[in-house]
């Protein structure tokens, strides 16, 4: 197994308003990569951080092995919507490890 954790903030520039309606776009575009692609054990995105975190944005991801991952990285639908996330954030942070 392979865990896929990704966090993310938001720009500066964007209002609240905007900030929520990423944020349900994101969670909707990427919980939606998971049924397209084999080999994704779980797969959650969270909107809701609480005020003590330093990233407003999580992908926390469980994946049968590496190929998997990697399947689910270049999958069309997972390149469309990290293509729109690269619009709304700021900077990424990505941790990958095997349990």
């Amino acid at each position: 197994m392979v865990n896929h954790i990704v966090l993310w903030s938001f720009r500066e520039e964007l209002s609240e308003s905007e900030r929520q309606e990423a944020a349900a776009r994101i969670k909707k575009e990427l919980e939606g990569v998971r049924e397209q692609v084999a080999g994704v054990v779980s797969l959650e995105v969270v909107t809701d951080a609480l005020s003590s975190s330093n990233r407003e944005l999580c992908l926390i991801s469980v994946f049968e092995s590496e190929e998997a991952l990697h399947n689910y990285q270049v999958h069309p639908a997972h390149v469309a919507a990290g293509n729109y996330v690269k619009t709304v954030t700021k900077d990424r942070a990505c941790l990958d490890y095997r349990v």
